[in-house]
Parts: C-alpha cells; structure tokens; sequence
C-alpha cells in the first residue's frame, strides 16, 4: 500500500486500494486521507452518484478540531474511474462493501472512534454496509447528508420500476434507460454556470451519469431493504433540506431547495435505520447540504458538531 500526493494538493494523499476484477475487468477504489498526528478520531466520507471527493472545505472542518478526515473515491468514480470501466455501475450496493471494509481497516489502525459521513447513494450504501457489520465495532456514528432513501418519482413510476425490476436486473449490464437530461443540479453547482464550487466536469458532469438499468434495479433492491427495517446499532444523524423542488433546467430556487431527492421521503424512512436515529431539516439547503450557501452550511456542520458530541457522550441530543 502505498500513498501518493493527491490531486488536491499537498496536504492530502491517495491510497489505490485494488479490489480485484468485474465484468469489465481490473477494479479499484481510492482512499484520500489527510491525516492528523497524533489524532484518535476520524471522519470517513462516502461520496454519491456522479459524484468525487472534492469538498475541502469538509475535511478543512473536521482537521480544524483535531479530526482526522478521509474520503473514499468508489469504485468506477472519480479518482477510481479506469479507462475499460462505465462510470458508476455495479450490479449490487454490496459491490461497495469491500472498499468500504478495506478502507476501515485502514483508517482504525490510527483511530479510536470513526464516523461515516455519507451523501445520497453512498447514505443508502453506508446504512446497509452498517447494517451487516452491526455489532463488530467497526463504526461509532453515522452522519447521512441528504441520503438517497426512495425513489424521487411518482408512486406509479416506483411501482413500476419494482414491477419490473426482475426484467431490469436481466437486460444487458449496459443497458440506458431513457430518463432525458437534467442539468438543473450541476449547474447549480459549479462556478461556471450558476454555482460557486470547481471540481472536474468529467467526473462529476453537469448531465449526471447515464442510469443503467441494471443500476436501478440494484438500487431500489436496496430500497426494498432499508424499507423492511434495519437494525443499524449506532447513533445515527440524517440531515434533510427542509424543502425539495422539482426542476430538470436551472431556476433561481435551485439554491435553497433539494432538486435531486424528496426531503418528505427522507424524513419518513430515516426512522427505519435503526432505534438512534435523529432527522434535522436545514432551511434553504441544497441536495448536497455541505455545498448549500455559505450561512447554511454553517448551520449543517453546527448541527454536525452539536449532535457528534452528544452521540458520543450517549446522550440525548438537544437541538
């Protein structure tokens, strides 16, 4: 294993951590740390679809206190992403799992007490990676911003994805389904366009990924999992815009709501993490809460920081 200067400059480094071969051939994942001597403590962050590790300003939070930061690039995204590999597709959430196993181990070597932070698909993913390791210790405390718990459309389009989802998951493995584009959410982002973040549009685009058919069927198998119960058994903080907002092409609102999820639909399957579960709705927040403007983001790693110190005190939180 070995450790090289990140993309994202000199206070950061990247482990390629190699996870043997799929359909389409070699496969890894990339593990971004930066670290902090002597430090116990850690964050994990897990990243969501068509999505990287590139939020600075996160790690620079959690370094600030003394918190070792880390970030996993999944693999076929971002810094994981290979010549021969289609962005983004796995045929199971649990593909994920080996990375995030690898990259725990590696981040426990140096720290007593971890926290998984996790965004949209890789909040469905942590809870379900949660789910299965529940009573082995390997995590303290999870933190979902804005996670991917339901489908953002009609109940007859979900009930018809579901109806289907045998048919889905036999299709071939690149197989796109026809949902149009959406540019709505990226352009709200990123500083050439309407927002202030830069990152890399070619793994992170404007469009999104393409949604393959066996992905989806993946993922509302996942849905179907969360939706049964889990018994995840960490305290566990899900943070929610307070509004969600439907658009395909960039709107002024863009910048105070959730366009990608249904923050209702957030709230409501939250409670079926597991007993320690706490549900904060964040005025004017985007999808991505951490990248919302600049008073809201503060006011996310304000609840972040108020609710940590009471999970690991195991008290009651008082917002």
């Amino acid at each position: 294993m070995c450790a090289v200067d990140d993309i994202l400059g000199p206070d950061y480094e990247a482990i390629t951590l190699p996870m043997g071969r799929d359909s389409e051939g070699e496969v890894v994942a990339t593990l971004v740390r930066r670290p902090v001597p002597g430090s116990r403590r850690a964050v994990l962050y897990l990243h969501g679809f068509t999505d990287y590790f590139f939020q600075t300003h996160v790690a620079d939070h959690f370094v600030s206190q003394g918190i070792g930061f880390y970030a996993l690039d999944l693999r076929k995204y971002g810094r994981s992403l290979l010549p021969h590999q289609t962005r983004g597709l796995v045929g199971s959430v649990t593909d994920y799992f080996p990375e995030i196993d690898e990259a725990v181990r590696i981040v426990r070597e140096d720290c007593d007490e971890l926290t998984i932070m996790a965004h949209s698909t890789g909040g469905l993913i942590a809870v379900l990676w949660a789910d299965r390791t529940r009573g082995r210790g390997l995590v303290d405390a999870l933190v979902l911003n804005s996670p991917f718990l339901d489908l953002n459309v009609p109940a007859l389009v979900r009930g018809a994805a579901d109806a289907l989802g045998g048919v889905l998951a036999k299709l071939p493995p690149k197989t796109v389904l026809p949902l149009g584009v959406a540019t709505a959410y990226g352009t709200s982002l990123h500083r050439d366009h309407q927002g202030e973040w830069d990152y890399d549009l070619a793994w992170k685009p404007l469009e999104g990924f393409s949604v393959h058919a066996v992905w989806l069927a993946a993922i509302r198998r996942a849905h179907r999992r969360l939706h049964a119960g889990l018994r995840v058994d960490v305290p566990v903080l899900v943070l929610a815009a307070e509004q969600s907002l439907k658009a395909r092409d960039f709107v002024p609102g863009a910048h105070g709501a959730d366009i990608v999820l249904d923050t209702e639909q957030i709230a409501r399957w939250s409670t079926r993490i597991g007993p320690h579960v706490t549900c904060v709705r964040v005025p004017g927040g985007m999808h991505d809460l951490v990248l919302s403007a600049e008073p809201v983001r503060k006011q996310v790693f304000a609840e972040i920081d108020r609710w940590t110190a009471y999970a690991y005190q195991g008290k009651a939180y008082n917002p």
